[in-house]
C-alpha cells in the first residue's frame, strides 16, 4: 500500500467531510510514457489497461492505496505538548469542528494565527483526512454520468427536467480549469475513494 498527497479545494473538502464526495477527476497529463514498455500511451490504451486492472501507469495508485488530503491550513497555537491547527474549509464550523491537534514534536511550523498555508505546502503531519482508493479509471470528461456527477460532491443546477448534478459538475469544472477545458473534453483520471480517517476534527 502506498500513500500520496492530493490537493483538494475548500468546497471539495467540505463535501468529503459531509460524505457527499467519493470521486475526484483530474486531467491526464500527456504525453504519458508506459512505465513497462517505454512507449507513449494514448487515452484509449490507458483506459484499456486500467479496465484490465493494470495500474502500472497510474500516478494516483491503485485500489487499496491511500490519499492524504492536502488543504489550506494554519498553525493557530503551540503549547508545551500540542499544536492546534485550523483548516480553512471548516472555519464556518464550531471551534472543535475546525481544529485538529497534533503533537508538537511533529509540528515544525511556528504559530501563525493570521497566515494561511496553501494546500500545496501542506506537510503530511498536518493532514486530517485520509482516503482509501476503491477504483481508478480514465474516461473522457464529458462522459461523466449523473450518478458520478453526484459522487463528485457538487451542487445541483435547475434544468428543464429538474435539478441535476451533471450541469453542477460542469460549472465547477469550468470554474477550476476554464471553459475551454470542458469544450476540449480531455481524458481524465477518475479516482473513487472512501474516507478511512479524519473528519471528526
Amino acid at each position: 500500500m502506498k500513500e500520496r498527497g492530493m490537493i483538494f479545494n475548500a468546497e471539495m473538502v467540505r463535501a468529503i467531510l459531509d460524505g457527499r464526495k467519493t470521486q475526484t477527476r483530474r486531467p491526464v497529463k500527456f504525453p504519458l510514457i508506459d512505465k513497462n514498455m517505454g512507449c507513449e500511451l494514448a487515452g484509449n490504451e490507458l483506459a484499456g489497461e486500467l479496465a484490465a486492472h493494470n495500474y502500472w501507469n497510474s500516478p494516483y495508485g491503485k485500489p487499496g492505496d491511500r490519499i492524504w488530503v492536502r488543504e489550506t491550513f494554519r498553525v493557530n497555537s503551540r503549547a508545551t505538548d500540542v499544536a492546534t491547527l485550523v483548516y480553512r474549509a471548516s472555519v464556518r464550523n464550531s471551534w472543535t469542528e475546525q481544529t485538529h491537534r497534533v503533537h508538537v514534536a511533529v509540528c515544525n511550523k511556528p504559530a501563525t494565527p493570521e497566515k494561511w498555508t496553501p494546500s500545496i505546502h501542506m506537510p503530511r503531519w498536518a493532514s486530517r483526512i485520509t482516503l482509501e482508493i476503491t477504483d481508478v479509471r480514465v474516461e473522457r470528461l464529458n462522459d461523466i454520468r449523473e450518478c458520478d456527477a453526484k459522487a463528485e460532491g457538487g451542487q445541483t443546477e435547475c434544468t428543464l427536467i429538474g435539478d441535476k448534478y451533471y450541469p453542477g459538475f460542469r460549472s465547477l469544472w469550468k470554474s477550476i480549469y476554464g471553459e475551454e477545458s470542458w469544450a476540449a473534453n480531455p481524458w481524465v483520471w477518475v479516482i473513487e475513494f472512501k474516507r478511512v480517517e479524519g473528519g471528526a476534527a
